[in-house]
């Protein structure tokens, strides 16, 4: 396997081992402290444009299998390793890591000293990273152009149904993981899958009981032209905001976000349940946050509250069904503390609607 190299924008460089499709490839560089669920993060559609660095040195060894992806292939820049197995042990497993990036078409870098990278990162800040066979000037990474706009690329161009017997949620899909989808469809909810752009009146014809706004990759003011239809949606029909789609929801209502030094990404952040004082467990992996003093107290109603920077993590609506999270209540790679919040989210929807669900 050929020599490669991770080059920072700040001007540091890190040598390692390429594995993978062995391409150039340009991105944000992040980190996940979760210690499983690679697969899962690979194909979170929210790590598009981003090299995903794990702080778990020990990575693939259960292999890659079946049923864990959470979209229909990876949409991240790369990925950073501290030693990659390529001998995975698991009956589950039908690929090795490196071979699964190179059938999808992503770069590997493994043999890298993550957490030097890791701490240098949570001191600077987010940094843009380059990986490639050959060293260049870090004047030249930061010229380049890392992407934007991927809610674009990683959003259904078409609508999917899913049929069930239990309410019916329309899904606005901002770059959604599968186990969103398997949460309502597992508490028989019917599912319709739609692109981000659908309007207020698209959104009406389909006639859902409850709406949920996806989680999704990128700066949630590149959507801002949704804004009105989104507070239009909210306000016609229940609705569940998740990570992005969190954040969507409160910058449609006069809030504004800003970006976090390096964000939250793994399955061990805790946040505080406001109204019972109970701390729980969350899988995260965001950017962005809704800032605090932006929130107008006569809209919104702080719900969760993040234990370690008491960043927001949830908010409800005074008046309107509307409840969002910053976190994953799916989880997927992470604990499942706050699935509950999907039960309450269609026990809403039951108690709003007028129609007889038939029994399963």
């Amino acid at each position: 396997m050929a020599e490669g190299y991770l080059i920072l924008e700040t001007g540091e460089t890190f040598t390692g081992t390429l594995i993978g499709s062995e391409k150039d490839s340009i991105g944000e560089v992040v980190f996940n402290t979760s210690m499983t669920g690679y697969q899962e993060m690979i194909t979170d559609p929210s790590y598009a444009g981003q090299i995903l660095t794990f702080c778990y040195p020990l990575i693939g060894n259960y292999g890659i299998n079946l049923y864990d992806n959470e979209s229909k292939r990876p949409y991240l820049s790369g990925v950073v390793i501290g030693d990659a197995c390529e001998t995975p042990s698991h009956y589950q497993a039908i690929s090795s890591l490196s071979d699964q990036l190179k059938k999808a078409g992503i770069v590997g870098l493994t043999g890298i000293d993550t957490r030097n990278l890791v701490q240098l990162i949570r001191k600077k800040g987010t940094i843009k990273g380059y990986i490639s066979k050959q060293k260049i000037a870090a004047c030249e990474v930061s010229q380049m152009d890392a992407g934007s706009f991927w809610v674009k690329r990683v959003s259904t161009k078409e609508v999917v149904t899913y049929k069930k017997n239990g309410p019916h949620v329309v899904l606005m899909d901002f770059g959604f993981k599968k186990s969103i989808l398997a949460a309502l469809l597992e508490a028989n909810c019917s599912v319709t899958v739609v692109p981000y752009h659908f309007t207020y009146e698209q959104i009406c014809h389909l006639k859902p009981d409850g709406v949920l706004l996806s989680n999704g990759p990128g700066d949630p003011m590149e959507l801002q032209d949704r804004f009105q239809d989104i507070k239009k949606i909210t306000q016609r029909f229940p609705a569940l905001g998740i990570c992005l789609g969190h954040q969507l929801i409160a910058l449609a209502y006069g809030a504004k976000t800003g970006k976090m030094k390096y964000g939250h990404r793994g399955g061990n952040h805790a946040v505080k349940e406001l109204e019972t004082g109970k701390v729980k467990m969350t899988s995260q992996n965001h950017s962005y946050v809704v800032i605090e003093e932006s929130l107008n107290p006569k809209v919104f109603t702080i719900t969760y509250r993040n234990v370690n920077d008491h960043t927001v993590e949830g908010i409800k609506h005074v008046q309107y069904p509307i409840q969002s999270v910053q976190f994953h209540p799916e989880a997927h790679p992470g604990p499942s503390d706050t699935a509950h919040i999907f039960d309450s989210f269609i026990q809403q929807l039951l108690a709003l609607g007028e129609v007889n669900y038939a029994t399963t």
